[in-house]
């Protein structure tokens, strides 16, 4: 959903509520970065985390870093990927990547496996966020 303003993919709504950005990633032999979406200028960043429907299995361990495409850890660091259920943003207490943005931000997750490679692993990486209503 565009913002009203020309030249930019941010989302926000034209009514008060909490915006999200996610996307769903599986397993993979090597680190992938996610790109979630863009924010837009103003907007603050508070909730973060993932969802684990299937465990991830490499041999060593499966971690999720979520942030900015500028600080790609800034929300949350290595995010165990090994057990389902929600697993929430680690930083967010003490994070000064949160915002308000003074311009578009493209928020990011990056997936690293060690180990042998996964056979197995789904999850939906997400970030929540307010947006500057202008007054």
């Amino acid at each position: 959903m565009a913002t009203g303003t020309a030249g930019t993919d941010a989302r926000k709504y034209h009514t008060y509520q909490k915006h999200y950005l996610m996307a769903d990633f599986v397993f993979a032999s090597a680190a992938v970065t996610i790109t979630l979406g863009t924010v837009p200028a103003g907007a603050t960043v508070i909730d973060a985390g993932v969802v684990v429907s299937t465990a991830f299995n490499s041999g060593t361990s499966d971690k999720l870093d979520i942030g900015t495409d500028g600080d790609t850890n800034g929300m949350a660091t290595l995010l165990e990927l090994q057990t389902i259920g929600r697993i929430v943003a680690d930083e967010m207490a003490t994070s000064n990547d949160l915002g308000p943005y003074a311009a578009d931000d493209v928020i990011q997750a990056v997936y690293t496996p060690a180990g042998t490679a996964a056979t197995a692993g789904a999850g939906r990486v997400y970030v929540e966020y307010l947006v500057d209503d202008g007054s």
